[in-house]
Parts: C-alpha cells; sequence; structure tokens
C-alpha cells in the first residue's frame, strides 16, 4: 500500500535524522577548549560561557538551565550601516529616501538625509563629522542621482559600513579592537571564494584606496579583512521602514542553527540589539540563532548561508528531508501527480530528487530552476495584490507541495493583509474571506510551531491576526443561531488564550516598534472580552 511506503520512508528518514543529528553535535563540541585570551574585550554573563572549536570558532554555552523569555544579552551596536542592498536611505536613521532634486541632502557631503533635524546627524550610530567630512572631501554625493546606474548606487551605499569601521582605526581604537576580534575568513575567501574576493578587490578595496585616496592609511588586507567581517558577523535590522546592518560586541557569538533558541530585536532609536531564550535552553546546550529566513526551503536556504557565511549548515532541519515534518521544500510529483518529490540528501546540494509514490527522479538543477522561476513569479506580484497573491496559489498548487515555502510566504503575506487594506477591512470582510484568513493563519501557525518554536514574534504576530477571523465568525454564526453557547464560549477562549500569548511575545519588541504597538492592541482586546463578559454577568443576575 502506498501509505506503508511513505510511513517506512518516513520512519527510515528519520532514523538516519537523529544518527547524523547526534553525529553533527558529536563532532561539533570535539576538541572544544574554553577561549581566554581576549577576556577582557568580550562580554561576560551568568548565563553562558564562551567556549572554542576548531572547527566552529566560538560560540554559547548555557551554564546553567535557561528559561523561554529570559533576557539573554543587550547590547550597543559597535558600528551601524546602511544594507549592502544598494536601496536609498538617510545615513542617519536609515529610512528611505530619494535622489530626486527635492530630497534633502547633508549641506556639507550632499549625500541624501531624511531632514536637516534627522536624529542621526553626529551621532555615532548615524552620520558623524569624521565620515561626512571624508565624503565631502571625496565628493561622493555628487554621483548619487536618479540617474545614476543600480550598481553604482550599491557600490556606494555598501561602502559606508566599511568607511565607517576603518574610521575608527584613527578615531576609537577600543571600538574598531572589538570588531577585529570577529572572525573574517579572509584566507578562505582568498583561496576557495576567488569571485567574491575579486569583487571584493575591484569593488571595494581599489574603490577605497585609489579613488577615496585611503591607501596611506590603510593596507588592502585591512580592508578585505572588513568586509570578511561584515559579511560573516552583520545583523540586518530595522523597525518602522527603517533598514540597517549591524556588529555587536557579543551577539555575533552565537551558533546558527535552521531552528535557533533565541530571538532577538532592535530598538527603533538607539539600535540597541536585545537576545531571549525563545525556548527552555538545558546547561551546556548551544546558544543559537538564525543567519538564514525562516520561510526558506533546505536547498536554497543551505545556499545562502553558504555564501554569505561560508559554510554549510548541517543541523537537524537541513539533515532531514522532511524538514522536521514540515516538508517546507517538497514538489508534487509531475509524473505520477500523487507522490512528492524530496532531496535524496540534503546535505548535498547536487543530490537526486525522488518521487515517493513512484521512480520518477529530478536533479538538483531542474530544482534550483523551477524555484527560481516561481520566485520571478512571486516577486512580480506587489504584496497588497490579494487577488495576485490568491492567483498564485491556485495556479501552482500542482507543482509544490501544500507546506512549501513559496506557498507558506503567500499566506503569511495574506494573513497580515487580509483585514488591513481596502476592500478588505475586517469589518467589511465577507464570511468566506474570514474562513480563509483563519485558514491561512492555522495552517501558517501550525509551521511556526515546528519552524520556530516557544516566544518568537512570528508566532506572537499570526496569533494576532488569528483571534479576529475566530472573533468575528464565532459573533455571525452565534448572531444566525448556527453554534449552541456552549460553541461560542468554547471560541471566546480561544481567542482570549490567542491574545494573552500573541501580548506576552509581542510585548518584549522595543517600544515605539510596531509589534510593541500590536502588543498593545492585544492587551485591549483582552480588556474588551472582559468587560463584555462583566456585562454579560451583570445581565443574568438581573
Amino acid at each position: 500500500m502506498p501509505g506503508n511506503k511513505r510511513n517506512t520512508t518516513k520512519k527510515k528518514s528519520a532514523q538516519r535524522t537523529n544518527r547524523l543529528n547526534t553525529e553533527f553535535q558529536q563532532l561539533s563540541l570535539s576538541n572544544v577548549t574554553e577561549k581566554t585570551s581576549e577576556d577582557d574585550l568580550l562580554p561576560h554573563s551568568n548565563k553562558y560561557r564562551i567556549a572554542y572549536s576548531d572547527r566552529y570558532g566560538r560560540y554559547l554555552l548555557a551554564k546553567r538551565d535557561l528559561s523561554a523569555g529570559e533576557l539573554l544579552i543587550v547590547e550597543k551596536a559597535l558600528v551601524v550601516a546602511p544594507c549592502a542592498s544598494g536601496e536609498p536611505v538617510c545615513l542617519g536613521c536609515y529610512k528611505p529616501v530619494t535622489l530626486t532634486t527635492s530630497q534633502y541632502r547633508c549641506p556639507n557631503c550632499k549625500w541624501p538625509l531624511c531632514n536637516e533635524q534627522c536624529v542621526g546627524i553626529h551621532q555615532s550610530y548615524g552620520h558623524t563629522a569624521y565620515e561626512c567630512e571624508l565624503l565631502q572631501r571625496e565628493n561622493t554625493g555628487q554621483r548619487l542621482h536618479t540617474i545614476t546606474p543600480a550598481d553604482k548606487i550599491k557600490n556606494l551605499y555598501e561602502l559606508i559600513a566599511i568607511v565607517r569601521i576603518l574610521l575608527m582605526k584613527l578615531h576609537d581604537t577600543d571600538q574598531y579592537k572589538r570588531i577585529q576580534l570577529m572572525e573574517s575568513h579572509v584566507e578562505m575567501r582568498k583561496e576557495q571564494y576567488s569571485d567574491l574576493w575579486q569583487y571584493y578587490e575591484e569593488n571595494i578595496v581599489q574603490e577605497l584606496r585609489e579613488n577615496w585616496h585611503l591607501s596611506n592609511d590603510f593596507t588592502a588586507e585591512e580592508i578585505h579583512i572588513v568586509c570578511g567581517i561584515l559579511d560573516v558577523n552583520c545583523f540586518e535590522i530595522g523597525q518602522n521602514s527603517a533598514k540597517a546592518r549591524a556588529l555587536y560586541p557579543g551577539a555575533f557569538l552565537l551558533a546558527h542553527d535552521c531552528c535557533p533558541n533565541t530571538a532577538h530585536t532592535d530598538d527603533p532609536e538607539t539600535y540597541e540589539i536585545s537576545l531571549r531564550v525563545s525556548r527552555n535552553i538545558k546547561k551546556n546546550e548551544s546558544i543559537t540563532l538564525s543567519y538564514a529566513y525562516t520561510l526558506q526551503g533546505t536547498l536554497k536556504r543551505r545556499d545562502f548561508i553558504q555564501k554569505s557565511k561560508l559554510f554549510w549548515c548541517c543541523c537537524q532541519r537541513c539533515t532531514d528531508p522532511y524538514e522536521l515534518g514540515t516538508d517546507c521544500s517538497a514538489l508534487v510529483c509531475s509524473f505520477c501527480q500523487k507522490g512528492l518529490l524530496r532531496s535524496s540528501n540534503p546535505l548535498a546540494q547536487d543530490a537526486e530528487w525522488r518521487c515517493d509514490k513512484c521512480d520518477f527522479i529530478m536533479n538538483s538543477q531542474e530544482v534550483l530552476k523551477l524555484l527560481d522561476k516561481l520566485n520571478n513569479v512571486l516577486d512580480s506580484i506587489d504584496v497588497h495584490d490579494v487577488q495576485g497573491l490568491e492567483n498564485f496559489m491556485k495556479r501552482y498548487a500542482a507543482l509544490l507541495g501544500s507546506n512549501h515555502y513559496l506557498l507558506l510566504y503567500v499566506k503569511y503575506t495574506l494573513c497580515q493583509i487580509y483585514g488591513r487594506i481596502e476592500g478588505y477591512l475586517i469589518s467589511d470582510m465577507s464570511f468566506e474571506d474570514l474562513k480563509l484568513k483563519e485558514k491561512y493563519c492555522r495552517e501558517f501557525l501550525q509551521i511556526a510551531d515546528i519552524l520556530q518554536p516557544g516566544l518568537t514574534k512570528l508566532r506572537g504576530l499570526i496569533m494576532y491576526e488569528l483571534h479576529a477571523p475566530i472573533m468575528m465568525i464565532s459573533q455571525c454564526l452565534w448572531r444566525q443561531h448556527l453554534i449552541t453557547r456552549k460553541e461560542f464560549n468554547k471560541r471566546l477562549r480561544e481567542v482570549t488564550e490567542l491574545l494573552k500569548k500573541s501580548s506576552l511575545i509581542l510585548r518584549m519588541e522595543p517600544k515605539g516598534s510596531n509589534d510593541y504597538q500590536m502588543s498593545l492592541a492585544a492587551e485591549e482586546g483582552l480588556k474588551q472580552l472582559e468587560n463584555n463578559s462583566n456585562k454579560e454577568t451583570k445581565n443574568k443576575m438581573k
């Protein structure tokens, strides 16, 4: 029977996953020693200790059992700068700006700023006087116009982070020393990743030393080291439309796992980072965060980590063809239309993909080609286009498994825009659309509970989104006498639990962020439910 074949395959996969994961854990902890020579510049805590492995470098181990919700690390940034994407942002606060003639610019260096009162002007995390002087001297701001090619804009904005770190060598040596403690993989990049090395050599090193006239102050190797440090250790941060990247003195020590046991957020005003324990961590367990996006399949996720951080992830999720039972990468077999295609060896990027119901095989390059094609289609759809997103799911349901990460992304987007945009405001939504929102929220939450379990923002956001359709549908059914009072109260209890949990999680986000505001909305919803319950009780007593 087909069912027996699938169960046997899953059992074998689980056994293989457990064996490989155990081997990986043993390997990662082999030859572990305490790293003490740089203690004065590295953080200390009664919650974790710094360990060292010849293979994985420095990482953090729990000194004691840690409980979900515990605050682990709170740090100010060593450096904050625009992302390497090249999108024009204010050099002070990292909010989007334009390159038009009407955009306010720094009167000295002519780089775009949000306005003359920007809070980041002359701040260590923003546009400093030292930076302004250099940018003015090299006349770089004059190169930023609407007709400037996109690659030139990208290069200029990418240089800002590197320049800010290099200037520390001249004006803030303590900060510079802390940054130099971070891994750069310079030799590995030079020997094994010649294309990446050459890109930085031509676009960063030569540009700064020759065109920006910095050859007297910085060697080519120093600049390459800074480039490597940023690639390996930076965090993408930003709240309320601001986008930036930053380095922190201790947060960079956390090891990677595609199902991490911590969650982090950053303050929208100070860019201070906070890392919390998202699920219970046992003593001597590695403390982890994820370097990759959760809503990505193993093939793409491992490729991203390898290209950006220069290692191949071998965590439990990456090892398991079923991705811990979520099947986020599975494709529908194009031959039998009944089975699912999965990688025969997720830890080998070129492994064949095989159907679990027939003998059909697909090579990894064909899989990548299909994924890139569908990703391009999805990118072409506006994130507020409800019909376009719904049509994507209908059109490609025959190609993608029901939990495929591309479909999960669409569901996540729809969970948030259903009830919030014109034509789909929560008070105006049809019964059918409310049911769809509830369906997508439940399906997404089921996956998030596995891939990002515990007190994670992803779960908090979806829990908040889920409470509204349940409430609206319950009220509609109750008014039409289609459910009993007992069933209605049961649904209200679920709404209450969702609001409590989402409030607990999102309350940990920094004040002033949109997510924190959502926690306040959840609390207000709980108060309204309580008031309604009290009124009903009083009416019964009368």
